[in-house]
């Protein structure tokens, strides 16, 4: 049992970090801010997968004032992402974003600061701190000769010490390398230091393949230790497979319940059908199903396939070109290879219908 970093908590809109509460998986639009239908369309995508919170990039004026519209379209909280410019981020706390993102250091001088300050404790707004080791203040790269964890946890404690002198503490902090081993010392050693919550993330983690290999290690490494309140997987790809990518982490470490979970054994020579193609294929089709609490197994052969598919909810135990159909461990249907994905499938959306109706049906507290 994971014993989690006691911390303060936030409300970020309606969603609680920190203090205890579930950790929230986030993640980042790609889209033009100012395009307000595109930004909306891919934040819906977001939530339909999961996704707890959403960030979106705001570097100019006319971005910031879309994010009122943006937020009465969207059911998760909204996060405004701000460099540089005070003023894009009082625009966006006059809009109604539930957090801003933002360095106290990079965005102008002490009165600048201080007017953001001001409006974001009218409004009970948590500020996240962003510090990335690529982007370093000059004095931290030249005094530990490069970005090291030392630097961005000197970094964070300049930037926490701002606020604190402004009597701000609605605050939350990330520390994101590229480098999982850095990003995880930097956050141990915050971690020690503060009781702020944390926002885990690898930064420019790269493709699916090797983001998510990296995220997995650094975001994996530093939850499995109890730290870590709210995270975002950032890949180089829809950020719909971010959101994925975070859920499948929480539920590795027992720290998410809800969402599919998909067992596939890895094949061998044992196996009487296409089980790679035919996990895939699942895979892909059970996507519309990820944010579903179903769980779904495909096996291949006579050796641990039937136990597998057996302890699901639903599975498939591949055997001579045909496919056995398991439910609450009893076989159901028998079908050809060639209609495994198409049987199976149905049955998915039989048991999502019955769980649904069956969640209607059941009295509300």
């Amino acid at each position: 049992m994971i014993e989690r970093r006691k911390t303060r908590q936030l409300q970020l809109g309606g969603v609680k970090v920190g203090g205890g509460a579930p950790i929230t998986v986030q993640s980042m639009t790609k889209t033009d801010t100012r395009d307000v239908r595109a930004t909306v369309h891919q934040i819906w995508a977001l939530e339909a997968a999961g996704c707890d919170i959403v960030r979106v990039a705001v570097p100019v004026r006319e971005a910031a004032e879309q994010l009122g519209e943006i937020k009465s379209r969207i059911r998760i909280p909204l996060v405004a992402d701000i460099h540089f410019n005070y003023k894009l981020a009082l625009i966006a706390l006059e809009q109604g974003v539930d957090g801003l993102r933002l360095n106290p250091g990079n965005i102008g001088e002490r009165w600048c600061v201080e007017e953001v300050i001001k409006l974001a404790a009218e409004r009970r707004i948590p500020i996240r701190i962003g510090v990335n080791a690529g982007s370093l203040e000059k004095d931290l790269l030249k005094k530990y000769n490069g970005p090291t964890a030392d630097g961005m946890v000197e970094s964070a404690l300049r930037h926490i010490g701002i606020l604190e002198e402004l009597d701000y503490r609605e605050i939350k902090v990330s520390l994101k390398a590229s480098d999982p081993l850095m990003m995880i010392e930097a956050y141990r050693m915050l971690a020690a230091k503060v009781d702020y919550p944390l926002h885990l993330g690898v930064t420019e983690a790269g493709t699916p393949t090797m983001g998510t290999i990296k995220s997995s290690v650094g975001i994996g490494t530093l939850l499995a230790e109890g730290i870590g309140d709210t995270i975002r997987v950032s890949l180089s790809a829809d950020p719909v497979e971010e959101v994925r990518v975070g859920l499948e982490i929480l539920k590795a470490l027992g720290l998410r319940k809800q969402g599919m979970t998909f067992v596939a054994c890895p094949s061998c020579g044992r196996a009487d059908v296409d089980l790679i193609a035919l996990a895939k294929k699942v895979e892909e089709r059970m996507a519309p199903y990820s944010n579903k609490d179903i769980h779904v197994a495909v096996m291949g052969c006579e050796v641990n396939g039937p136990g597998e598919a057996r302890a699901a909810e639903l599975g498939v135990a591949g055997g001579k070109g045909i496919g056995l159909i398991f439910k609450h461990g009893e076989v159901i249907r028998k079908v050809p290879e060639a209609q495994i994905v198409d049987a199976l499938m149905e049955e998915v959306e039989k048991l999502v219908v019955e769980k649904e109706g069956a969640r209607a049906a059941s009295p509300q507290d």
